[in-house]
């Protein structure tokens, strides 16, 4: 078993994807730059990576994805003109995706699944270990899942990923892990994982959700595996394979997160996930809560 236990700084968002569920907005417009309330999804990502210590952030990203690397650069321009009118809140607004952390780009040309967006990462990563975070899930800043991760990481070496009980008619939508407790609560042992197993066949009601925390052994293991469900290069059949031969990279832990999880993954759980955050919003909650309540009673 190896287990690397340097601290880890560097996170990786895979980004390549077409957003072909959000057609037409993102024709034009990457699905990561769509706004959460008044705030585009990707920068809560940034800002949970930060959060957890990790300064160096490297987005895999393709055709069309240019405003990604926008959206984190400064914009002199525009700052000039904030600071002229005097308008010092919209210019900190600004300034702060800026300043989050250092951001690193890399394209994957030939979108080939998460595992291959994983690969990419290999040179900018190295020899350490690192985290992903997928865009999709949006994890609120006050459950620390990541931070928990990479202490778990910390203390056992290998691979963490995160996981969420759901129900077990829903499984086929995720990966699956089959797990055994530790002396941790929340922490699980896993021994095996299916990508979008049907009900039936599911090792258990544990899902995983879109946080990783791996062992750069993995990047080897991906130049190896085969392209798997829907023809493309699956996280999932590489964490599999760590998982049933601890000597390839470590062990595969996961923490079992039962905290506030936005999902941006489909139009519906998008629209939930801006309600939500907008009424939990000291600046919108009160107004709009009062508005909601009015709409829900005189119009539904």
């Amino acid at each position: 078993m190896t287990a690397s236990h340097t601290r880890i700084s560097k996170a990786v968002i895979p980004a390549a994807g077409l957003g072909t569920r959000f057609l037409p907005a993102t024709k034009a417009t990457p699905k990561e730059m769509l706004p959460v309330v008044d705030k585009p999804a990707i920068q809560y990502v940034v800002e949970e990576a930060a959060a957890a210590g990790l300064s160096d952030v490297l987005m895999v990203t393709g055709r069309n994805k240019r405003p990604l690397e926008d959206h984190f650069d400064r914009n002199y321009e525009l700052e000039e003109a904030l600071h002229r009118k005097g308008d010092e809140s919209r210019l900190a607004k600004v300034q702060e995706s800026s300043d989050l952390a250092t951001m690193h780009y890399v394209r994957q040309g030939d979108p080939r699944g998460l595992g291959h967006a994983v690969l990419c990462a290999a040179p900018h990563v190295g020899d350490q270990p690192f985290a992903v975070l997928l865009g999709d899930d949006l994890i609120d800043p006050r459950d620390p899942l990541l931070q928990r991760m990479v202490e778990i990481q910390e203390q056992y070496g290998g691979s963490v990923i995160a996981l969420m009980e759901v129900d077990p008619a829903q499984i086929h939508l995720y990966g699956c892990a089959a797990a055994a407790p530790t002396s941790d609560d929340d922490v699980v042992a896993v021994s095996d994982l299916v990508e979008k197993p049907d009900p039936a066949d599911a090792p258990s009601n544990l899902a995983i959700i879109g946080r990783y925390v791996l062992d750069p052994a993995v990047f080897e293991v991906l130049r190896k595996t085969a392209p798997g469900r829907g023809g493309e290069i699956q996280l999932t059949d590489a964490l599999q394979a760590l998982a049933a031969d601890p000597a390839l990279g470590g062990p595969v832990h996961g923490v079992i997160f039962k905290g506030r999880r936005y999902d941006t993954g489909d139009r519906g759980d998008y629209l939930r996930a801006i309600v939500r955050l907008a009424c939990e919003r000291e600046d919108l909650g009160p107004d709009f809560r009062t508005w909601l309540r009015s709409y829900v009673t005189e119009e539904m």
